[in-house]
Order: structure tokens, then sequence, then C-alpha cells
């Protein structure tokens, strides 16, 4: 009787070479600022946001409402919590005849200003418009060749020209205004019209096109992880040298 042969094993990989101490520690550094680095800087912006609306919102509140007079502490959000509650009930009495009637009133009284009315019809006209859901509002990302030939520039896509202003562009174009934001606060950019078929549109949220540009180009979807840079530099530094 004739033993068959055991099958052969998987040769086994090569042992990855040892991490000296320091390499170790910068891995783990390195890890521990990914981590703790999109925490902590959230959590900053939100303690200065909060900040800004309980110096504002404060204020207009007597002090006999405020909890810090019956409590040992205080307690930060109050005032974006009054505003909130006071925004939602001004827009519901609004809402009705009454209020829609008073709002009309205040506003033929603005519109009655020489310097105010201008300012006002601006301003309501731009909310209007950045929290509507109409075709006009940022809602397509496109790249444009910008500052130079081969260079290309993430634009946000607004609306087509106006009448007045259509009659100083070339004849016979379609073009569309666009938004530019500048890196890395693109709160700041530049406005100009161009032609239609200049812009080539990306299949980018409006989100996700403020993230590349505020990264400098490191975040390139909402899907990655920025952990993995760092994973793979691990791997890459415990992969056998060839």
């Amino acid at each position: 009787m004739t033993i068959p042969p055991l099958p052969s094993l998987p040769p086994v990989p090569p042992h990855a070479p040892h991490l000296t101490l320091g390499q170790r520690l910068r891995n783990y550094f390195l890890t521990g600022i990914v981590v703790v680095g999109p925490v902590v800087i959230t959590i900053y912006i939100a303690l200065w946001v909060i900040g800004i609306a309980d110096g504002w919102v404060k204020p207009l509140i007597p002090k006999s409402y405020l909890p810090e007079n019956y409590l040992p502490f205080a307690i930060p959000g109050f005032g974006i919590l009054v505003l909130f509650v006071a925004l939602t009930l001004l827009g519901f009495l609004t809402a009705n005849l009454v209020g829609r009637t008073m709002v009309d009133y205040g506003e033929t009284l603005l519109a009655r200003m020489p310097v105010v009315s201008g300012l006002y019809r601006s301003v309501k006209q731009i909310f209007e418009t950045v929290f509507s859901k109409s075709d006009t509002s940022f809602r397509k990302v496109g790249l444009v060749e910008y500052p130079s030939p081969g260079c290309w520039s993430v634009v946000l896509i607004s609306s087509p020209p106006g009448d007045d202003i259509a009659e100083g562009l070339p004849k016979g174009g379609d073009f569309v205004s666009v938004f530019l934001p500048c890196a890395p606060n693109p709160m700041t950019g530049f406005f100009f019209y161009i032609a239609r078929d200049r812009i080539i549109e990306v299949p980018v949220s409006v989100d996700d096109a403020f993230k590349i540009v505020m990264s400098l180009g490191l975040v390139r979807t909402d899907d990655e992880d920025p952990r993995k840079a760092v994973i793979e530099a691990q791997k890459r530094l415990a992969a056998p040298k060839p």
C-alpha cells in the first residue's frame, strides 16, 4: 500500500524587517495626529461659533432668564438655542396672512430709505438665491482652464448672465457665471462669466469641492478615510525591501 504524497504547503512569506523604536514612535505619532486632529479642530470651531452666538444673543435676553443665574456654571450654546427657537417662531408667524402683512409693511419702510433700501434688496436677493432650490444656486461643479493653459481650477457653476450683462458679452455665445474659490479659504475667490463650452462639468458635490480646495487637493472624495494614508505608509515601511 503506497502512501499518497502530502500536499505541498504554500511558501512561507519572508518576515518583515524589524522596525526601529524611532520608526514605531513616528508611526504612532502620525496615527495619533490623524485621529485626534480633526476632532480637536472640529471642537475648536464649534466652540468658537457657539461663543460668537452667545455673545450676540445673551445681551438681548433678560438676566433673570439666563440659566447661569440658577446654576453654578454657564451653559454654552444657550444663545444658539434661543436663536433657533426665535427664528423658527418668526418663520411660523410670517407664514400666515398677518405675519406676511407685517413683513411687507417693514419692507415698504426699508424701501423708502435711500441707502438702506439698495443694501436690503441686494442682501435679500442673495439669501433667497443661496437658500433656494432653483437652478441659479451653486449646484454644479466644473473645471476651467485657469490661470494659464494646461492648468485647471475648480469652479462652482451659477446662473446665466442677465439681459444687461449679456448685451456686453460677445454675441452668439452661451455664457454662464462661475465662482472660483481660492485655497485654502474658499470664502474668497474670483467671479467671472465664461462660455459654457469651456467648462468641464464633473460629478462632484459642492461639499466635496470645498473639501478639495480647503485641503489643497489632499482630500479627493468623501469615501476616502485620511487614516488610510497612515496605514499604507506603515505597510510600506514594514514591507520587505527587494
